[in-house]
């Protein structure tokens, strides 16, 4: 068990821990939470990275690295749908798109077949991203008591709900659109894998 893999261990553990602390009415521990899930994303950079660096690939880590990140995201995701910030059908498409691309391509990667990321679909984490630190960093500065008391009017504008609902609406486009990109470049060797495995 290298120690990329044991960092990967670590994120799918925090995840869970992360949905709890965030759930709770405890400003202290919906704060706790932002702690968590920043050192649960910067377990991904760093095993990453080592993994790079000292080549420290198993197939093992080829199946769950990629897997701890949807869990990580797309549990953000449905944290927000939970304290209603977010709208349930358009995450739901955004999560189901991208847990079915990273289970096609970690089965690619176990038969043999390479599937290059494109720049729409880089650009589209990005979104995904920015736009999960964004929430995250405004909806949880605002339970604390000096900076709610001070800013209120502020965060009341940096939560508009039509804005959030608008940008979701464009990850969710640029989400689905780059699945169905992805599918469609790639549906030669997504047909030759499938009926390999049917022989």
């Amino acid at each position: 068990m290298i120690l990329p893999n044991q960092l990967t261990i670590t994120r799918i553990i925090l995840t869970p821990v992360f949905l709890f602390f965030f759930l709770m009415d405890e400003p202290w521990m919906k704060q706790l939470s932002l702690v968590i899930y920043f050192i649960a994303a910067i377990t991904d950079w760093y095993d990453g990275w080592l993994a790079r660096k000292f080549n420290y690939i198993t197939n093992w880590g080829k199946f769950m690295d990629p897997l701890a990140d949807k869990v990580l995201t797309s549990t953000a995701f449905f944290a927000f749908v939970i304290v209603g910030v977010l709208n349930f059908w358009l995450v739901l498409l955004i999560v189901l798109r991208d847990i079915f691309i990273t289970l096609l391509r970690i089965y690619a990667d176990y038969k043999g077949y390479s599937f290059a990321t494109s720049f729409t679909a880089k650009v589209k984490t990005f979104l995904q991203m920015a736009f999960l630190y964004y929430l995250l960093l405004v909806y949880i500065l605002n339970t604390v008591q000096t900076l709610h008391e001070k800013y209120s009017h502020i965060f009341e504008t940096l939560m508009n709900q039509t804005a959030i609902e608008i940008t979701l609406v464009i990850v969710m486009i640029a989400t689905v659109g780059t699945g169905i990109e992805y599918a469609l470049k790639n549906k030669t060797l997504i047909k030759n894998m499938f009926s390999f495995a049917t022989k």
